[in-house]
């Protein structure tokens, strides 16, 4: 991993216009590969897709924002089990430095995940992506559940489309003040709101 690499956390309202913008072209040129319309939610400055996250962790370096994870304190539903957890989503790094060992920096956020008492961390990523995930649980840090669907709400009302989506998806839990083997076991995940 380049050693330029310089991560900083931060709370979503101390982010400034620029900032928006800046994180708005990260995300389209990150996800704008895997298909135009991932893209499509990031255009004139928005810096989220789906519910907004509360705080970020931002890697930048001579080039730019290198990296990123939002993180979002909420309630969701294992089956009947209400949980507390802080969902991890808008996980991007920049195509350039991708395979290089930037995501193993995103540890930076332990701490903080520790600070906010939450007993998991949560998120969601497409089954393309397993591999590169099964790499980053090796060490015990995550655990990929399958097997599993979640329930999101849709980020804007469309009168042509279900208030909800149900999706088959890898669900990744990270142990924070509790452990794993506390994780409420289910089939179906109600995130109650948005994807992040």
């Amino acid at each position: 991993m380049s050693s330029d690499v310089r991560w900083k956390l931060c709370w979503e309202n101390e982010l400034q216009l620029a900032d928006h913008f800046e994180l708005s072209d990260f995300f389209q040129n990150t996800y704008g590969p895997t298909g135009a319309f991932n893209a499509k939610p990031f255009e004139g400055g928005r810096s989220w897709a789906g519910a907004r996250p509360e705080l970020r962790a931002i890697a930048h370096d001579a080039h730019g924002v290198a990296a990123h994870i939002g993180i979002l304190r909420r309630f969701i539903k294992v089956d009947e089990v209400d949980l507390l957890v802080a969902e991890l989503g808008l996980y991007g790094v920049r195509p350039d430095l991708e395979g290089l060992g930037i995501g193993h920096s995103m540890r930076v956020a332990s701490p903080v995940l520790r600070q906010l008492g939450v007993p998991f961390a949560f998120g969601t990523v497409r089954h393309a992506l397993r591999n590169h995930l099964e790499r980053f649980c090796r060490d015990g840090l995550a655990t990929l559940v399958s097997g599993v669907r979640v329930r999101s709400t849709l980020a804007d009302v469309c009168l042509d489309l279900p208030p909800t989506r149900v999706e088959d998806v890898l669900v990744v839990v990270v142990p924070i003040g509790r452990s794993m083997s506390e994780w409420p076991s289910g089939t179906l995940i109600d995130r109650n709101g948005p994807e992040l």
